[in-house]
């Protein structure tokens, strides 16, 4: 009887001695969790300070990282059709030269076509500008001068959204030369783009190994891995995009050819430009030509408004669905956290890097977690961007 008390308290002892460890258990991670927030608050916190220095370092940066951009759009076009092109016994640098040769012969002929309908229509469109801007400086005339007979409240709002919209306005006028005078310099940059695309192509294995190199031995294999994840990922994302965009575009400019609205081109490939950007490139590509369109008739607006609306309709329900699919898998709150972030960070180049930026993390946090957890199977494979051969070492 008294073996049998004592087992029990024994039993009860290291029951309560379990409850202890729990309940520290639980403080821990509590208490790591608050640590993790702290840090990254303050993190942010010190980031903000230090705003200005980042900015003037990102002034330097940007004009190496739009012809680098720019030369990875083009190569994750190009890979396939050079991989095809390789498998048939093609030598990788004559493939890349028989692209360039192709692609120079379709876009000379595209631009004998399109250039003069483009440079007519915005030459046509600057020409007007001056008009457009004085039209709706006297719509706000007009607005102002029938506000006084609104209650004093409401009057005040208007008059602080008529300040508002003005200097918007003179801001959009004013800034269509400094926008020109950047896109000279960006031209300029965007000459290099040729020479890095046959690199990237001709050598991509070659850059692989040497990455997946500069680890230890024994975590190059998730180095890549990690790497066939970010290839696949990007590779999916660039030509899904553009695929996007050129169906926005050739939509849009057929439906303002059809409701005859000046300037279908430019506005047209205004709208599938901005479509890259998510969730808020619909409304910035919409706006020029919702715009113009006022000041020549609420009519014509109202049949431009359509357009845009009955596009977005379709790029989002069916043309989204068919190319992307779910070829990020992210969460849409988080996209347009990203898209405001980098927005605040690097200005339209950050709108468009946000979300590729974000899947390349979620791809290296994935498998992260995955070898902090290893599944039961081997792991998948990757994309013919890098070369899945062990490193030479």
């Amino acid at each position: 009887m008294l073996h049998i008390l004592r087992q029990g308290d024994e039993l009860e002892a290291a029951y309560g001695l379990r409850e202890e460890g729990c309940r520290l258990d639980k403080a821990t991670r509590y208490l790591r969790t608050s640590l993790a927030v702290l840090v990254t608050l303050a993190c942010i916190y010190l980031l903000g300070q230090l705003r200005s220095f980042f900015h003037d370092i990102w002034a330097v940066l940007q004009a190496l990282v739009i012809p680098f951009v720019a030369s990875l759009v083009v190569t994750y076009l190009l890979q396939p059709v050079v991989e095809m092109l390789h498998r048939r016994r093609v030598p990788r640098g004559a493939a890349i030269l028989i692209i360039y040769f192709t692609a120079a012969v379709l876009v000379a002929v595209a631009l004998l076509d399109s250039i003069p309908v483009f440079a007519r229509q915005l030459s046509q469109l600057v020409k007007d500008l001056p008009g457009v801007v004085a039209d709706i400086d006297r719509w706000i005339d007009e607005i102002s001068r029938r506000k006084d007979g609104l209650p004093d409240a409401l009057r005040l709002g208007v008059e602080s959204g008529l300040t508002s919209v003005e200097q918007q306005v003179v801001q959009f006028a004013s800034g269509i030369t400094g926008w020109l005078t950047g896109t000279v310099n960006t031209l300029f940059a965007l000459f290099l783009v040729p020479f890095l695309v046959f690199y990237m192509l001709k050598d991509g294995r070659a850059i692989g190994r040497a990455l997946v190199g500069l680890f230890p031995p024994q975590r190059r294999e998730q180095v890549r891995e990690v790497l066939h994840g970010i290839d696949d990922t990007l590779g999916r994302y660039v030509r899904g995009q553009l695929l996007v965009m050129l169906a926005v575009f050739l939509l849009t400019y057929a439906g303002l050819l059809v409701v005859g609205m000046p300037y279908a081109f430019v506005l047209a490939l205004i709208v599938g430009i901005t479509n890259v950007i998510p969730y808020l490139g619909p409304f910035l590509g919409a706006a020029p030509g919702l715009l113009l369109a006022l000041t020549i008739s609420p009519w014509l607006a109202l049949k431009v408004l359509i357009v845009n609306v009955v596009v977005q309709q379709c790029e989002g329900n069916l043309i989204s669905p068919q190319i992307m699919g779910r070829t990020l898998d992210l969460h849409p709150l988080a996209i347009v956290a990203a898209v405001i972030i980098g927005g605040e960070l690097a200005g339209v180049l950050g709108l468009v890097l946000a979300v590729p930026t974000l899947a390349v993390a979620k791809v290296v946090w994935s498998h992260v977690r995955a070898s902090r957890h290893p599944p039961d199977g081997p792991p998948s494979g990757g994309n013919a961007g890098f070369d899945k051969s062990p490193a030479n070492s």
